[in-house]
């Protein structure tokens, strides 16, 4: 049994349901490690999980009360029964479910740990891991992104939208992204973003239409949901990809695939971190490159607020407001 400190939400709601609160863990279990915290990094999806919003087929969300948190560094202090994958000392990195990563120790499953490289520090692993993760299979796997590619990233500014530039920009595409701000314009921008569009004063898409001469973009990729989707769809090339992969406003509306124009062959789907990591041998292939994005300068992380654990009510306050540009860290 390990006394420690944790993010408690005791029931559904705003910031202010944040508990810092001490938790008994038991000894790992069959197939589990446990670990000390050395980072956390802040998702979006976690707002969703604090709220009781966040919805999928066939995931069970969380009931209170429960530890927030999906994304976390940390050292493996024990392992469980018949645990093969990683040893007592190891240096890894929980990316994604289950909750559980706003604590100064934490149990997971050890087949879904993955290594941190020595040289990557705990808060830039934690910025950038579940974030760099994503963008790493949506621009290689979801759609394979290359020098041919025009692509469009909702909020362009923001920490997995940054990442997407980043990477979509090394592999030769038109980067398209949109942000709230002329301020988050300039980030977009440093960040490999040819194209920021600021749709509080344009319409997106016809400005998409406009860059790419009527043709629309190849690839879309929308965290947004609600209040982009039916834009995004009007900016989709004839054979193009919209990736809905959040849904920070809300769900859109049901899309009706048999009322699309005929002269399209649009596909769209539901890119899921969860889907494309499910073997380990790809969660450990997308862990690796992304890393290496790291080592190399193609992912420059930027940590745009870092706090004690114990303030994570603050951090969640500031990003809702739309405060914050880059990653959230929170250090235990």
């Amino acid at each position: 049994m390990v006394t420690t400190k944790a993010i408690i939400v005791r029931e559904y709601g705003g910031p202010e349901v944040l508990e810092w609160q001490t938790i008994e863990l038991p000894t790992p279990a069959p197939g589990e490690a446990l670990l000390r915290t050395t980072a956390v990094g802040m998702n979006l999806s976690e707002i969703g999980f604090r709220t009781g919003y966040f919805r999928a087929e066939g995931f069970e969300p969380p009931k209170p009360p429960f530890v927030l948190g999906v994304e976390s560094i940390g050292i493996v202090e024990a392992i469980g029964p018949g645990v093969t994958e990683v040893a007592v000392g190891d240096r890894v990195g929980c990316p994604g479910l289950p909750n559980g990563a706003y604590a100064r120790h934490r149990l997971y499953r050890a087949d879904r740990l993955v290594p941190v490289p020595e040289e990557i520090p705990d808060d830039v692993a934690a910025a950038t891991m579940v974030k760099g993760m994503t963008a790493e299979y949506l621009c290689r796997r979801t759609y394979p992104v290359g020098p041919k590619t025009t692509l469009l990233i909702h909020a362009a500014a923001g920490a997995t939208g940054q990442l997407v530039c980043r990477l979509a920009s090394h592999l030769g595409a038109t980067v398209i992204g949109t942000v709230s701000s002329e301020a988050k314009a300039e980030v977009a921008r440093t960040q490999g973003c040819h194209h920021p569009i600021v749709y509080t004063k344009e319409d997106f898409a016809q400005r998409v239409l406009d860059i790419t001469n009527g043709e629309g973009a190849d690839v879309i990729f929308d965290s947004v949901g609600q209040t982009t989707f039916a834009d995004s769809q009007r900016c989709l090339s004839r054979f193009g990809t919209l990736g809905l992969f959040g849904v920070a406003s809300g769900p859109p509306q049901p899309l009706e695939l048999i009322s699309l124009p005929l002269l399209t062959e649009q596909r769209f789907c539901r890119p899921s971190f969860y889907a494309q990591t499910a073997e380990r041998k790809a969660l450990l292939e997308i862990a690796a490159n992304t890393f290496d994005h790291v080592r190399s300068g193609v992912f420059n992380v930027s940590i745009d607020l870092k706090l004690p654990l114990a303030e994570a009510a603050a951090a969640h306050r500031a990003v809702e407001a739309r405060e914050t540009s880059g990653a959230v860290v929170f250090l235990p």
